[in-house]
This record gives C-alpha cells, sequence and structure tokens, in this order.
C-alpha cells in the first residue's frame, strides 16, 4: 500500500525489526547491507521509496558500525527522496558522555546527535535515553519513548506482595516514580558515588526496604558493578525479594557472572539490543518492546499524538 510505512531494519536488531512489522501487520523494507574487504559499509534500497514515509529501526549500540551503518542508510534515503525518514534507535549509545564533567572530553552524545541529523533524518524516536536532556542535542523533532509500560504491564498480571520501586540514584528518581505510581508502591533511592568509570560505591539508601520486596530500575545495564552493588545493599538493609527492570541490557565484560552470582531474584530487560552470544541465564528475562515501538511509529505516520508513549507522569 502506497499510504502505509515502509519500515528498514539494520544489522543491530533485525529481530526486533521483525516483531514491529509483525505486529503493524508489513513486512520489513528491502534493503542490502554488505561490506567492502577492508569493513567499508554499502548500503541500496532493494525497493522504490520516492515519495514514501521511511522507518529505519538501527540501535546504535557498539560496535562503531551499527552507527555509521545507520547514518548511511539515512543518507540513502534522503538520496532517494524518500518523503519523511524517521531514525528509531531503541538504543541511544554514547548517551552517557552528555556533558563535560571534566576537562578535554568530548560531549559525544551532542556528536552523534549531530552526525544523525546531518546525515539527513527528518524525526527521531528513541527509548529511555541515559539523559532525557539529550532531546535537546537534536535540532529535528525527538520523541524519547519509555519502556516502562513493558515492565508494569507484567508486575501488574504478575503482582509481587509489598513490593517497593528503587532508583539506583538520584537522577532516576522520575522513571522509578512512574514505576511506583503504576503499581502503586512506595519509592526508595539510592545515593551512591562513583569514584571512577564503571564503578560505584553505594553509600545510602534512602527510604526503608525491610522486610520489602523490591523493584530495582534503571535504563542501562552494562558492567553490573552499579546493580549488583545495589542488590547487595538492599539485601543488607533486609530486603526480601530483589527483581531488575532494566531497558537496554549491554551486558559487557563480566556483567552475566557478577548477576549470576548476585542475590537478584530476576532481572528483567527489554530486546532494544539483542542478547551477545552465549548468555545463558536463567535469571535473565527478555521482554519485547516492539510494541511499544510499533504504536510509535504507527501514530507517528499517521500525525497522530504519541504522548501517552512516553508521559511517565501518567498512571
Amino acid at each position: 500500500m502506497q499510504d502505509s510505512p515502509m519500515i528498514f531494519s539494520g544489522n543491530s536488531n533485525p529481530e526486533l525489526t521483525k516483531k514491529i512489522t509483525d505486529y503493524i501487520g508489513l513486512e520489513p523494507g528491502l534493503v542490502e547491507l554488505k561490506r567492502f574487504s577492508d569493513g567499508e559499509i554499502w548500503v541500496k534500497y532493494k525497493e522504490n521509496i520516492r515519495g514514501r514515509d521511511v522507518y529505519i529501526v538501527q540501535s546504535t549500540q557498539p560496535p562503531a558500525e551499527n552507527l555509521m551503518e545507520l547514518l548511511i542508510m539515512i543518507d540513502a534515503a534522503k538520496r532517494s527522496s524518500a518523503k519523511r525518514v524517521t531514525a528509531v534507535i531503541p538504543y541511544f549509545g554514547y548517551a552517557r558522555q552528555d556533558r563535560k564533567d571534566q576537562p578535554r572530553v568530548s560531549v559525544t552524545a551532542k556528536l552523534v546527535a549531530n552526525l544523525i541529523t546531518g546525515a539527513g533524518a527528518d524525526r527521531v524516536i528513541a527509548m529511555d535515553l541515559h539523559a532525557a536532556q539529550i532531546q535537546g542535542f537534536f535540532d529535528i523533532p525527538t520523541d524519547h519513548l519509555y519502556a516502562s509500560p513493558v515492565f508494569t504491564t507484567y508486575f501488574k498480571e504478575n503482582p509481587v506482595d509489598d513490593l517497593v520501586v528503587v532508583s539506583p540514584d538520584t537522577g532516576g528518581i522520575k522513571l522509578a516514580r512512574a514505576y511506583s505510581k503504576r503499581l502503586d508502591a512506595k519509592l526508595v533511592v539510592i545515593d551512591k558515588r562513583r569514584p571512577q568509570q564503571n564503578f560505584v560505591e553505594v553509600m545510602n539508601i534512602i527510604g526503608d526496604v525491610e522486610g520489602q520486596n523490591v523493584l530495582l530500575v534503571d535504563d542501562l545495564i552494562d558492567t553490573g558493578g552499579t546493580f549488583v552493588n545495589a542488590v547487595q545493599a538492599l539485601k543488607e538493609k533486609g530486603a526480601g525479594d530483589v527483581y531488575g527492570a532494566v531497558t537496554h541490557p549491554l551486558l559487557s565484560g563480566e556483567a552475566v557472572e557478577k548477576i549470576e552470582n548476585s542475590p537478584i531474584t530476576k532481572l528483567y530487560v527489554t530486546d532494544s539490543i539483542p542478547l551477545k552470544d552465549g548468555i545463558n541465564s536463567e535469571k535473565i528475562v527478555v521482554m519485547s518492546a516492539s510494541s511499544l515501538l510499533a504504536e510509535a511509529i504507527i501514530r507517528t505516520h499517521r500525525n497522530e499524538s504519541i504522548s501517552s508513549l512516553f508521559d511517565t507522569d501518567k498512571s
């Protein structure tokens, strides 16, 4: 159908793209992605996209080829006379480098936003950015979705008694508050300090978790040090079962081993990025965010409001 959106996938997560198109009732668009022998990326759309509303689904987790592939796909779509090109970025990499917190460093999140805009994207749809203000780094319309409905729906259908929602730091209070409102649970905050990158020392727990079951929420889990330290601190304060709801499962280094050896009951993550090959843990449960992203694409294509998909203040 000429008036339907055209949805294409990069190589970062084609399984998620297929779930999105299945939800909408479409087939993924045909695109050829090749590498020359030296690693250079080549892109060709294998169907006519002139005058069409094009959506490119591509997370930008390492390696850097995922970001480069997205930029080339955007450029190729613009040069093929697409009417509108929307970059659907379930996981926006480099988001942790969002400020100049020490001398002589890059604000890389802004750089990446500039690259995406410069490549020709007309709009961006992202999910659970590390910092909400990154939306302002783009000079094009940007919709910031939250994965919280994916997790809160599950916990409403599978309720946990005496549940307390915990934010791992003060920066995540707004997100944790959204969980607590939807689940009618108390809110607790962990005060932590980070003496160096990928190392966190938990300092204090603000609120009571003794005898309570805990849902620890965050946007991403990388090496697992922050998360596991938080779980341990909560258990030391008398918490019962500890569950995690984390959107982006980077799980680098020895993260899976740390989770396996920690007292966490279950860690729920989304499929914003695929789990790395070889990860097989009974404690890690993947939940799909495809319906959320698909609804955003449908409503954007129809020029309808999608505020309900990213309003954390709604119960």
